[in-house]
């Protein structure tokens, strides 16, 4: 499957709100995460386009690798999310386990999400809203499908982030943006 989504810097969330409630949008209740990202020790992901991290969702755990982005309007790229044993110990087994195979912790992303899911040209989406700490607030809207219904999500995704008022799309993920925050602070 194919994780495809496009996400957008905004000053507030209160107008995408608006718009999903009025397409009746179901709405989770906010949710911090805690991104733990690794680098490998036999390639630099930061040049082969890819990310290994550990999610925490306060007691959930999940591993995920995502490969390159490939070329379009949205950012699209293979997501393989696999769970992991709930809790603080197996998070900390998880870590020490990588560290000892040569990953290298790459940074911590926090963030404050919410998450509203609802249906649009045959598609199941999530717009998250998301409040990440050092990089900013961002709206992404995302459709996870097959490689087949991959133009037809793409543009599924345009027409909604125009009908959400969304402009000046960002491709970097919230590391890159925070890594490279960082480097120019320091």
């Amino acid at each position: 499957m194919l994780e495809i989504e496009m996400k957008f810097p905004v000053p507030d969330f209160a107008s995408v709100e608006k718009t999903l409630q009025a397409w009746q949008a179901r709405p989770e209740p906010a949710i911090d995460e805690a991104d733990h990202y690794f680098n490998a020790p036999d390639r630099d992901f930061a040049r082969t386009d890819e990310a290994m991290r550990l999610r925490r969702i306060g007691e959930r755990n999940l591993i995920t690798y995502k490969g390159p982005k490939q070329p379009g309007p949205a950012k699209t790229r293979t997501e393989i999310e696999v769970p992991l044993e709930r809790g603080d110990a197996a998070a900390d087994g998880f870590c020490q386990l990588v560290q000892k195979l040569g990953y290298r912790p790459t940074a911590v992303v926090r963030k404050r999400r919410a998450i509203w899911h609802f249906q649009r040209d045959g598609f199941d989406l999530q717009a998250c809203l998301d409040q990440v700490d050092e990089v900013g607030r961002f709206v992404e809207i995302e459709i996870v499908a097959p490689p087949e219904q991959r133009a037809a999500a793409e543009q599924s995704l345009q027409k909604i982030a125009a009908e959400l008022g969304l402009r000046h799309s960002e491709r970097r993920s919230y590391l890159e943006m925070l890594l490279a925050r960082r480097e120019a602070a320091s």
